[in-house]
């Protein structure tokens, strides 16, 4: 019997120090790598940013060199509609801020189902080669059939005529290909440009639509996947509502902002 519980005290003994060994390695290893893995997130959104900029025909290999060339990052205060300066953009994290309570807000009316709103987002300013705003970049998601998706809204520097609408994440399971994937189909994000958001009084007019009749405002909803328009819609409803880029569009109208 004595025998026996030096046996199993011994194989207790050698599991117990592997599950420690493989304990230790792989902490080691994700601690190792996470630097690897910040960067390569950074530049994965880097490369969508250049996209809705239009610039991904200047990439050749060196994401962030063209990024760094035509992209200004801005931290935008929502509330107040203009620039914060006072935050650092290499290092603010919107979704992490829209986590934390307080630094967010819990929207008034969550038609876009996002739960939290952080109070500065980062916007960005696409510059051309002579160093002149082309276009401006604002982050908007909302939820859509499965999952909240994450785009870029580029617009021109009227900030009402639409340049590129870029989905670029998906939370969680992500979005049915075919279904609510189908916000990434070339074809559909080649409607996109040149539509207008706004009439001449300020209302939102831009509709993602079954019945597409409007040619200046009007987006043909994805076949068979009318959740993940609405989904479309409602998110463009609240961010380019009060409690989102409404303050900063009002100040821009008025040349308070670029």
């Amino acid at each position: 019997m004595a025998n026996n519980n030096d046996s199993f005290g011994k194989t207790l003994g050698v599991v117990v120090g592997l599950c420690l060994v493989c304990s230790l390695v792989v902490s080691s290893a994700a601690v190792a790598l996470k630097p690897l893995q910040e960067k390569n997130k950074a530049q994965d959104t880097q490369k969508y940013v250049l996209e809705a900029a239009g610039l991904t025909d200047k990439i050749n290999g060196d994401v962030a060199a063209v990024y760094n060339q035509y992209i200004e990052a801005k931290a935008l205060d929502l509330d107040s509609g203009k620039f914060d300066d006072s935050i650092d953009v290499t290092s603010y994290d919107p979704r992490k801020a829209a986590r934390d309570a307080a630094t967010s807000i819990v929207p008034a009316d969550d038609i876009a189902s996002i739960k939290r709103r952080a109070n500065q987002v980062l916007v960005y300013l696409v510059k051309d080669e002579s160093g002149q705003i082309d276009r401006i970049i604002l982050p908007v998601h909302g939820y859509g059939l499965w999952s909240t998706m994450y785009a870029f809204l580029a617009l021109d520097t009227d900030l009402n005529t639409v340049k590129s609408m870029v989905y670029y994440d998906f939370s969680d399971q992500g979005e049915t290909p075919g279904l609510g994937g189908e916000v990434q189909n070339p074809k559909w994000k080649a409607l996109w440009p040149g539509k207008k958001l706004f009439d001449d009084q300020g209302n939102l007019k831009l509709r993602v639509t079954k019945m597409a009749t409007n040619p200046d405002y009007d987006i043909d909803a994805l076949s068979g996947a009318t959740l993940t328009s609405n989904g479309v819609q409602n998110t463009l409803a609240y961010w380019l509502g009060s409690e989102g880029y409404g303050p900063f569009l009002e100040n821009a109208r008025k040349g308070g902002v670029l």
